[in-house]
């Protein structure tokens, strides 16, 4: 999918990053816009650029983090979405979750498919996001192959993909997921900022 406007770089295991593919889809549509989703390892990320979120989640006194989980669940309320967080799987390292989803890079429909099956099993029905089995279940229901996109996960070229996309993120700026670019240059993060996404799509491309 050449060409789309918007790229989308994800990790599964983000409450806020299900919050903002959810609200996303109504934007393409108002917009006629296409989206390319792009795989990565959250944790991978915060490594490297944003080592404050460990900290911030071990606070227990924080009113910053504990305010956002009420918000949070505000917003699932008004997206329409089931969100059961944090659930006995968290945190999810979800390393083979991601690998998963890579192998369908080069189909975005199949790749948008898993992506909500996958939110939807871990948010909303509590199942474990690092169980392959669990997994493979998901992408079955949703109508793919299951066992295929697992064996492609164990591949070098899935693993390298995901760990091209996760680094790709950071060198453009991100530090969390989602990171969203409109345009290949304009960034916006989460699902909050996605008011800036629809008002930076109804802007002439640059």
């Amino acid at each position: 999918m050449t060409g789309a406007r918007i790229e989308f770089f994800y990790d599964l295991s983000s409450p806020w990053t299900y919050l903002a593919f959810t609200n996303l889809q109504p934007i393409l549509a108002r917009t006629g816009t296409e989206a390319v989703l792009r795989p990565i390892l959250v944790g991978g990320v915060f490594n490297a650029v944003n080592q404050s979120v460990y900290a911030a989640r071990e606070a227990t006194d924080n009113r910053k983090l504990n305010h956002a989980w009420k918000v949070m669940k505000d917003w699932s309320k008004l997206a329409g979405v089931e969100m059961h967080f944090p659930s006995q799987y968290h945190p999810a390292k979800s390393v083979v979750a991601m690998r998963m989803a890579c192998t369908l890079a080069d189909d975005m429909p199949a790749l948008t498919k898993f992506t909500k099956a996958a939110f939807e099993s871990y948010f909303g029905r509590q199942e474990n996001l690092d169980d392959p089995e669990t997994l493979v279940a998901v992408a079955k229901a949703a109508g793919l192959d299951g066992d295929a996109m697992q064996a492609a996960a164990q591949t070098d070229a899935v693993k390298a993909l995901l760990r091209s996309n996760t680094e790709e993120v950071i060198a453009r700026g991100g530090y969390g997921s989602p990171t969203i670019f409109v345009d290949g240059t304009k960034m916006y993060f989460g699902n909050d900022q996605l008011p800036l996404v629809e008002f930076a799509l109804k802007e002439k491309p640059a």
